[in-house]
């Protein structure tokens, strides 16, 4: 029970997938009646309510950290899903949409953030990352997809209206709790470990809705491109957090926690914009499209909370050898 308990949302993904399958119809009555929207407005809502930015002005004055963060998560990052897609899928839009899209999205609020945190890193700079990439990738979404996917000329965005559309959706919600948060916040916070629950419930819905929009050509594609599509989102989240790791400690040069604030946030994309901006104006051409961003969203879940936990390790050992250089008695101790 305890196991259950602990690995819930892992159990959900399982029955998500099962109920798509058996159900495929029943996603068509949460698309008609946008009960998924309703409660990703509400997520971004709770998101501005439960974010502490009172620290993000000191880390703002960080310029290099700025420009390498956007760099990283907002071109680097779109150019080398690009890449792995045409490379690996040349006869699959679908899946090269999709990887383009979790890779154009901006860094997740929640587990970025939490994983910095058991890392032992920089939490303050782990928010600053989320903050801007969240704001600036809303702003630039829409142009760095119509870059990536005309270049494959697969359709055609209409810039201007997805980036209406973003932000009323995830800017302006966020905004609403901000705002309200030094009203609302104090009453909700010793119930704070419910939104994260919201949180992963409203990713559980994102998984069983795409799966259900793409179970009949999932089931005729088989389980050989299914395995691809794993085997490639693992291949690039590793590529993606040896480059953020290599620019956190060779280029910017940045300290041990600010390293693993770096290297774990940027390299995490959220699950939720991406499904906005699929369901908006590639679901029907491209049933498909959502499944990468799934496959990537659990291979961070998964890998980074092997990688949180090497980082955590390390700061202890360094805290440990800072003790006993400051007591004097090295020698003796070791």
């Amino acid at each position: 029970m305890t196991i259950l308990k602990k690995n819930w949302f892992f159990v959900g993904i399982a029955l998500m997938f099962g109920l798509a399958f058996a159900l495929p119809g029943l996603g068509e009555v949460f698309r008609e009646y946008r009960i998924l929207n309703v409660a990703i407005f509400l997520a971004f809502f709770l998101t501005g309510l439960s974010l502490d930015t009172s620290t993000v002005k000191e880390q703002a004055r960080q310029t290099k950290i700025l420009f390498a963060a956007i760099l990283s998560a907002h071109f680097l990052i779109p150019s080398l899903a690009f890449a792995f897609g045409n490379l690996l899928f040349p006869h699959h839009p679908d899946i090269v949409i999709g990887l383009i899209i979790i890779a154009s999205a901006p860094v997740t609020v929640a587990s970025g953030t939490v994983m910095t945190n058991v890392a032992r890193g920089n939490v303050a700079l782990s928010l600053f990352i989320c903050v801007l990439s969240n704001f600036v990738g809303i702003l630039i979404i829409p142009f760095t997809l119509k870059l990536f996917i005309g270049i494959g000329q697969y359709v055609e965005l209409p810039v201007l209206q997805m980036l209406i559309s973003l932000s009323l959706k995830v800017l302006l919600p966020t905004i609403i709790g901000q705002l309200l948060r030094p009203k609302v916040w104090p009453y909700l916070q010793p119930h704070k470990k419910y939104n994260s629950i919201f949180q992963q419930c409203v990713v559980l819905l994102i998984i069983f809705n795409a799966t259900s929009k793409a179970s009949g050509e999932l089931l005729q594609a088989g389980p050989q491109l299914l395995l691809m599509v794993i085997a490639s989102t693992v291949a690039l989240h590793t590529i993606i957090l040896v480059i953020n790791f290599l620019i956190a400690t060779k280029v910017i040069r940045l300290d041990l926690p600010s390293t693993a604030a770096f290297t774990i946030h940027v390299s995490q994309k959220t699950l939720t914009v991406s499904y906005l901006v699929w369901a908006g104006y590639f679901a029907n051409q491209y049933p498909l499209g959502l499944i990468p961003p799934i496959c990537y969203h659990l291979t961070q879940m998964i890998m980074d909370t092997f990688i949180a936990d090497r980082f955590r390790k390390k700061a202890l050992q360094v805290e440990r050898n800072s003790a006993v250089d400051r007591d004097g008695k090295g020698n003796l101790k070791r």
